[in-house]
């Protein structure tokens, strides 16, 4: 059976399996002047005949392109060489690439537009006076389904290009229509496509669009990579990487209440069914509490991560038996929403706050209110933004705790978007810089937030890319530490600003520095659970095999992870033991 057996759609019309095209190369064949004595070079003839008798390669012209002259030639004098264009699959160039005797390059399209979209940060656009007139719409189909074959709604489908992204979602048959109005398709740079959940997302770079069947994309089912996702429990790539893995198991947040101002929360979720303590619903033209309803499934993922709950099943979260709730102010959120939702957090005797959000204007009532919380012992946590450019606002304000993200290698399926925020070679452990983030002075830390899965609406779970992913896990690390730091049952009890700032000394303190080019991309790194709950102290000298027994014991029960060496006698040690393991009160 074919790979397009069973996809038709009801008009009869075929399907094609979306692929990527040719790309357009200028091919030369270098002079023996400018090549090593062992390289032989190619006669301009029989190059071209050698591209045209090549079933891959599709010769399209051939002409004389002027280049310096010859040294001594007289004055006035023009030289040349033969310039093959030819249309290939990206392999075929990528081989031309390795042939010493040829040069090759793209011939790239042109635009008298202003730049792209996706060149300019996201907070940009097109300027629509140095426009073109609109190109004649061209319809293009897709049917996206999951390996089964199964249609998927509700999935987003992207075709990015020079002239503008254009997006429709799927409906119930799995099938999306978009109308671009782009002078020339082989301009489209790519198709990215985004599961509505429980699938990987899918992204084809350079890709073949046909504009008579529909373009097929198959998308994968997120228990290839994580098997029995909805039978056994998930701990995220970024629970490990924070060192979360390794806490004792009596860490989980109890008694703190964090806030997360998104988009609502799907309460019936299984990871947040009975978590939301309460909340807040301030969308404009809504009536009655919609906190628990999400359209966007953003808030949903986001307090997953802080603070899925413990079921045995699905995703676990950083924090979860931290006390939940809600403030809604997506969608159509504006800054008016955070002032309400940051009152509604002074009034509820909130402790930290999840903000993934951000614009590029300043708002001195924002700014204004982030500081009324951080007075009254609110920790306010900000995505640093995903433009690619500098710090957005209110992660600009030196009062809150400004988080970036990064990535790790082997994380994701090469075929998905997650591998195109790759930035720069990653460093031993396999962490890279998100290109999406947003970076500067202003970055306090850096966190996971590439192929994060959590959950979303209904019943689902999703892996996604942002700083909006990276703040909550920091929020989650928040809440551990406020709720099982000794500092904080010693010294720290009272709700103000000293209270918030030695939160935000204690995670920053606790990072792994992490070289990835720029330090304003991870400030002060990868904070690490473990330091920052002060359970990292010198190894323990174990003064009796009793008590060395008792510590293995206790390891081997998650009641204990590897601490220090300095002791004062048996009963200290045994003291230390029981507080790391949260048996017995610090102090």
């Amino acid at each position: 059976m074919s790979q397009n057996d069973g996809i038709r759609p009801e008009n009869g019309a075929g399907a094609q399996e979306l692929q990527q095209r040719t790309v357009q190369c200028m091919v030369v064949p270098l002079s023996s002047d400018v090549l090593p004595a062992d390289v032989e070079p190619y006669d301009a003839e029989s190059l071209f005949t050698q591209l045209s008798s090549d079933p891959e390669v599709e010769t399209r012209k051939r002409f004389a392109a002027p280049v310096a002259a010859a040294a001594g030639a007289g004055r006035g004098a023009v030289a040349s060489h033969q310039v093959t264009v030819a249309k290939m699959p990206p392999h075929r160039a990528a081989a031309l690439v390795r042939d010493p005797a040829v040069h090759i390059e793209r011939d790239h399209h042109l635009h008298v537009t202003s730049p792209s979209p996706e060149a300019l940060g996201a907070s940009e656009a097109v300027n629509p006076g140095v426009q073109l007139t609109a190109a004649p719409t061209t319809q293009v189909r897709f049917l996206v389904t999951g390996s089964d074959r199964a249609p998927l709604e509700g999935a987003t489908v992207v075709v990015m290009s020079p002239e503008g992204n254009f997006q429709a979602s799927t409906g119930s048959d799995g099938r999306a229509m978009l109308n671009l109005t782009i002078h020339d398709l082989t301009a489209v740079s790519g198709v990215y496509v985004k599961p509505a959940g429980d699938y990987w997302e899918r992204y084809q770079e350079l890709p073949a669009l046909s504009t008579t069947d529909d373009n097929a994309v198959v998308l994968r089912p997120l228990t290839d990579s994580f098997p029995g996702l909805r039978d056994r429990q998930i701990r995220g790539w970024g629970l490990a990487a924070m060192g979360l893995d390794h806490i004792p198991p009596t860490y989980r947040g109890q008694g703190v209440k964090v806030a997360v101002i998104d988009s609502g929360a799907a309460t019936a979720h299984p990871d947040l069914a009975g978590r939301v303590a309460d909340g807040v619903d301030l969308v404009e033209g809504e009536e009655g509490p919609q906190w628990s309803v999400d359209v966007i499934g953003h808030g949903t993922h986001c307090s997953g991560v802080t603070a899925g709950a413990d079921t045995g099943i699905g995703v676990l979260g950083v924090a979860p038996e931290a006390e939940l709730h809600i403030c809604k102010i997506f969608p159509g959120g504006r800054y008016s929403g955070i002032v309400q939702a940051l009152s509604y957090c002074i009034e509820h005797n909130i402790d930290a706050v999840n903000l993934s959000m951000g614009s590029d204007e300043p708002s001195a009532l924002v700014s204004q209110a982030i500081d009324q919380a951080r007075e009254a012992g609110i920790a306010c946590i900000v995505a640093a933004g995903n433009s690619g450019g500098r710090v957005q606002y209110p992660a600009r304000l030196p009062s809150v705790l400004t988080v970036a993200a990064i990535g790790k290698i082997g994380q994701f399926p090469d075929d998905t978007y997650h591998a195109k925020q790759v930035l720069g070679p990653p460093d031993p452990n396999g962490y890279f810089s998100a290109a999406f983030t947003c970076y500067g002075p202003e970055v306090d830390v850096c966190a996971p937030g590439v192929a994060i899965l959590s959950s979303v609406p209904e019943r689902g779970y999703a892996a996604w890319d942002g700083t909006s992913m990276a703040a909550p896990h920091v929020t989650g690390l928040a809440a551990l530490v406020l709720a099982h730091h000794p500092d904080f049952r010693n010294g720290y009890q009272e709700r103000n600003a000293q209270r918030v700032d030695h939160l935000f000394d204690i995670v920053r303190a606790s990072c792994t520095p992490l070289n990835l080019g720029d330090p304003g991309r991870t400030g002060a790194g990868l904070p690490h659970a473990t330091r920052a709950l002060g359970l990292e102290t010198p190894a323990l000298a174990v003064s009796s095999p009793e008590l060395a027994q008792l510590r293995e014991a206790m390891q081997n029960a998650g009641l204990l992870t590897a601490t220090g060496n300095d002791v004062t006698g048996p009963l200290g040690e045994v003291r230390r033991m029981l507080q790391a393991a949260g048996l017995l009160p610090s102090g």
